[in-house]
């Protein structure tokens, strides 16, 4: 009796036992039974036993998987599968809804109270009765002659005269000894917006007059104010223009204080200017500070430091343009323009000028205007048609040698790029060895290596500068028949406005750009729709490439800097701009703009 528990264990144990199956067995049964579950019909409500009395019952669609019922769901409500095309323009979107959520040109306080301005402002000048008495037909003629888009509500009428802009003798000796005998398109229709008092965003090719388009109504507006209540010590800016770099600063700085003096000689009263920009020691235009400033020409860093201390104030500016506007608003500027705009005390007048702005930056810059008129003289971002564009296959090794040849397809003075400062000096040194008159300008060089270098060039006693982007954005030199790239820039508007240094104001100019293997496809596809649609000649190398956006038929290019050959989720620039955001999240400085070191320009690469 004692051996039955042990042999009862020994029974359990036995009925207990699972014999192993293999992990390859148990899947394929799996599959088995997952197969003859589709193939099941629908179960009747009539239990098969008794043991499945309690069992709940099936619903009618038991026996068909969830895949084939989300397929039957969507032909039912007549949705169709994305396409590539579709889900690539969603994605787009996406993108450039994140971009519109950011408004750099308003100031932390007018965004916290919700303030928003309706009316634009009021000004005294108005066009002669002549021009306002024509129908709105004649206008657009005009503007249609002259190939100028203009979109917002209630235009302004173009004028084709300096005279009938009402603009003071002064003014009409001084654009005639420039040899300026009729404004040019973007002025026709600039002048006029902007002396009217109307937020503008003017949009035109490099070399069109872009900056007489802006400094003109600055200094009459700065004259009238000065005639009605002439301005003491501690008052002002009546107006003020923000560059992108030193460079630019400079020659609008010089140009304003021309035309002041041509004023002053007219008896009119003498306009005073600011110059604030790193690299100039502010001491020297003690006397502008001391009697009152009518107008400012800055770059954003130094501007900031001398808001901040309190050096002059914005409470009387009535007028705000920026200069190369897309990029005063990238977002590696955001935080600068945003901090200059909280200086201000009520409204002003906004101005943006640049040759690239894509249709994107534009939507983002309207939102922050006040009923804004888009002046726009051909594409933004198109290459200026009066540039021969001349793309040449150079290896990397060969391009210093293949330099000096290149030298000799016209006479000097001649611009050569380079991407980085190291490539500036390794060039300068060799044109020098090989006996060329060459300066050159980068970032790192000091403010009075770099002014000398513009202006040893500019009265032609130089025949070669060698510079990097710093000299590329807004700079006039008159006579340039040709302009080098010795490599191709990262972004196609920094091409666009290294050519544009040449062929200003109706001339014609030479543009040869070495290109390789080293440069991105990308920018090679930019640069390849850029030459077609200036009906210019496309190299083999670059005829060969293919591009993925005319395969998936999108296009249109990049809605965000305007490149041709790519699309807005794979911009360089975008990129650039989200790597320079999280560098100062993470604690890493992003170029200022012309802040008070000696790198500044416009962006911590120059």
């Amino acid at each position: 009796m004692s051996d039955s528990p042990k042999k009862q264990l020994d029974q359990d144990d036995d009925d207990k036992y699972v014999p192993y199956v293999p992990l390859k067995q148990r899947r394929l049964e799996k599959l088995h039974q997952y197969a003859s579950q589709r193939r099941v019909p629908e179960p009747t409500t009539q239990p098969e036993s008794d043991s499945e009395d309690d069992a709940p019952a099936a619903g009618p669609k038991a026996a068909i998987s969830l895949l084939d019922q989300s397929a039957e769901v969507r032909r039912q409500q007549g949705l169709q599968e994305k396409t590539e095309e579709q889900k690539r323009l969603e994605e787009e979107r996406k993108i450039e809804e994140a971009q519109a959520r950011h408004k750099a040109l308003i100031s932390v306080q007018e965004a916290a109270a919700g303030m928003q301005y309706t009316e634009p402002m009021k000004t005294s000048w108005v066009p002669p009765k002549h021009i306002r008495d024509q129908p709105e037909q004649e206008h657009e003629a005009i503007r249609q002659k002259f190939h100028i888009l203009l979109e917002g509500n209630n235009p302004v009428p173009p004028i084709k005269h300096f005279p009938e802009m009402r603009f003071p003798k002064p003014i009409l000796d001084y654009l005639r000894d420039k040899g300026i005998h009729k404004p040019t398109p973007i002025q026709i229709q600039g002048l006029p917006v902007a002396l009217a008092g109307r937020d503008m965003i003017g949009i035109a090719f490099t070399g069109s007059g872009k900056t007489l388009a802006f400094s003109l109504p600055l200094l009459m507006l700065a004259l009238e104010a000065e005639l009605k209540l002439p301005l003491i010590q501690g008052e002002g800016p009546i107006g003020m223009i923000i560059c992108p770099s030193r460079e630019l600063a400079r020659q609008t700085y010089e140009g304003l204080c021309i035309m002041a003096d041509y004023l002053a000689k007219g008896g009119f009263p003498h306009l005073r200017t600011l110059l604030c920009m790193g690299g100039i020691d502010m001491r020297e235009q003690h006397h502008a500070l001391a009697n009152g400033v009518h107008m400012v020409v800055a770059t954003p860093g130094r501007l900031q430091d001398m808001l901040t201390k309190r050096k002059f104030n914005l409470d009387s500016c009535k007028y705000l343009c920026m200069d190369e506007a897309d990029r005063m608003i990238d977002m590696g500027f955001e935080e600068d323009v945003r901090n200059i705009m909280s200086y201000f005390k009520s409204q002003r007048q906004t101005l943006l000028f640049s040759a690239t702005m894509p249709k994107k930056i534009q939507d983002f810059a309207m939102s922050a205007l006040v009923q804004p008129l888009v002046v726009n003289v051909g594409r933004a971002g198109a290459a200026n048609l009066d540039v021969i564009q001349e793309v040449e296959y150079v290896k990397q090794e060969a391009k210093i040698v293949y330099l000096l040849e290149c030298l000799q397809k016209t006479p000097p003075p001649v611009l050569i790029f380079a991407e980085n400062k190291n490539d500036v000096d390794d060039i300068h040194e060799y044109l020098l060895l090989k006996g060329v008159e060459a300066v050159a300008i980068h970032g790192s060089k000091t403010q009075e290596e770099r002014e000398f270098a513009i202006r040893s060039f500019k009265t032609y006693k130089k025949d070669v500068l060698v510079a990097t982007d710093v000299a590329s954005k807004g700079l006039d030199f008159a006579e340039i028949q040709h302009v080098i790239n010795f490599d191709m820039p990262k972004e196609i508007e920094d091409y666009v406005h290294r050519i544009g240094r040449t062929g200003r104001s109706g001339k014609t100019g030479i543009a040869t750009t070495f290109i390789n293997q080293n440069c991105s496809e990308q920018i090679r596809l930019d640069l390849k729709h850029l030459l077609r649609e200036a009906k210019q000649r496309v190299p083999p190398f670059l005829e060969a490439l293919e591009d993925p956006s005319e395969k998936l038929g999108l296009s249109g290019g990049c809605s965000f800097c305007g490149g041709l050959g790519h699309r807005i989720d794979n911009c360089p620039k975008l990129e650039q701009q989200r790597r320079q955001q999280m560098s100062s999240m993470t604690g890493g400085h992003h170029g200022g703009g012309g802040g008070g070191g000696s790198g500044g320009g416009g962006g911590g690469n120059w």
